[in-house]
């Protein structure tokens, strides 16, 4: 499952593209930071007592229809530590951090990206007795993806057979897409395909947000779903409905610097500033503030830092932090940390700021990266974010 990642899917005329470190950092050095779970729990929308209602159903169903024929049941199933099967036909290759945790049944997410390893099992029972016939045992990877500049994002399952046995060997597996909330079907890909340890069956789906590009604001959530169900030439008919929510997908048309929506994931991102790259002088001052003065936006707490996107504001915190009557020495520019276009600057953030004379140069380019970083990643007015201060 470790794939190198860069990938363009089409659907129709319309080409999704990811930007290469476009959901981390605005510097040249650019780590990445891990994928983190998703903030809410995000799990089937099948529940356990669902599923066994179901199956009574399907079991009576039969039953009263006079067949013979074995009934079979999908549920989700508890996370194992099983190696998945790799893909025997086309699918989109997964971001090489996807399996690291591996089937835990949870989302992962970036900026832009989203993935999860799911167990899940197909149990077989005789229609009389409910005795077990056949029992599969599979993974399900789902993977979704969204871009910055585009008002259309993918999901994609591939559905993963570890093993079978009994009456559930050579069962097929299809289904369809659907989303809720403010977006709507472009492409629904997901035919009854075989499955077995060679082959597996994969669904792919494009979605697209309803927001409105005009006038400019507009911003809505969408949540895609995947659902299927399994059939074999053996059972009296096909197995339940099984469903899989994507982590919920923000699309606006709120972002300043640009009138394109754009698609984000549930992910709050950091920017990076090193201590021997281009803006030294300017990352030991936010290192500075941030662990001597205990101010927000360090790396690896939840004291965010949230865009401020007011003109008037941000020029009130500036001026406030670094007034025109504060002397620069000759080459020096005044620098103001929390950053005047977040809501904690020195005037809106109640007065608890740093300021330091730091070379011109690095004060001018660092912060165009900041205005790259909030570009590239979407921050729009009270986006969460933080900066990671590196060595």
């Amino acid at each position: 499952m470790h794939f190198r990642y860069r990938k363009l899917l089409t659907a129709g005329a319309v080409t999704l593209g990811l930007l290469a470190g476009s959901s981390t950092t605005a510097q040249a050095s650019k780590p990445t930071p891990p994928a983190v779970p998703a903030p809410a729990a995000i799990t089937p929308k099948t529940t356990a007592a669902q599923e066994e209602a179901a199956c009574d159903a399907q079991l009576k169903a039969a039953r009263d229809a006079g067949s013979n024929k074995p009934v079979a049941c999908a549920s989700w199933a508890e996370p194992s530590a099983t190696a998945h099967r790799h893909a025997a036909i086309t699918a989109w290759p997964t971001p090489n951090w996807c399996d690291d945790h591996g089937p835990n049944n949870t989302w992962y997410v970036t900026r832009f990206k989203a993935c999860g390893v799911f167990a899940a099992d197909v149990t077989v029972h005789d229609v009389r007795t409910g005795r077990v016939t056949g029992k599969m045992h599979y993974l399900v990877v789902a993977y979704a993806y969204s871009d910055y500049g585009i008002e259309r994002w993918a999901y994609q399952v591939e559905l993963m057979q570890v093993n079978a046995s009994g009456d559930a060997v050579g069962s097929s597996a299809g289904g369809k897409g659907t989303c809720a909330g403010k977006c709507k079907v472009n492409d629904s890909k997901f035919p009854s395909q075989a499955m077995s340890q060679d082959k597996n069956a994969v669904g792919q789906f494009f979605f697209d947000t309803t927001i409105k590009a005009r006038p400019k604001g507009d911003i809505g959530n969408g949540q895609g779903t995947a659902h299927w169900q399994f059939t074999n030439p053996k059972w009296a008919a096909p197995t339940n409905e099984i469903t899989l929510n994507t982590p919920v997908v923000r699309c606006d048309n709120a972002l300043p610097g640009t009138s394109r929506i754009g698609c984000v994931m549930p992910y709050i991102p950091e920017l990076v500033y090193s201590k021997r790259g281009d803006f030294p002088e300017l990352a030991k001052h936010i290192e500075y503030a941030q662990n001597t003065k205990h101010l927000p936006g360090k790396h690896g707490t939840t004291k965010y830092l949230t865009r401020l996107t007011d003109k008037a504001k941000i020029k009130k915190n500036r001026n406030t932090a670094c007034p025109s009557r504060r002397p620069r020495p000759a080459g020096k520019e005044c620098d103001e940390y929390p950053f005047a276009s977040t809501w904690q600057g020195a005037s809106t953030g109640g007065g608890h700021f740093s300021w330091r004379m730091i070379p011109a140069a690095q004060n001018r380019d660092g912060g165009k990266a900041l205005g790259n970083f909030y570009l590239y990643n979407r921050i729009i007015e009270k986006d969460k974010f933080l900066v990671w201060i590196k060595n």
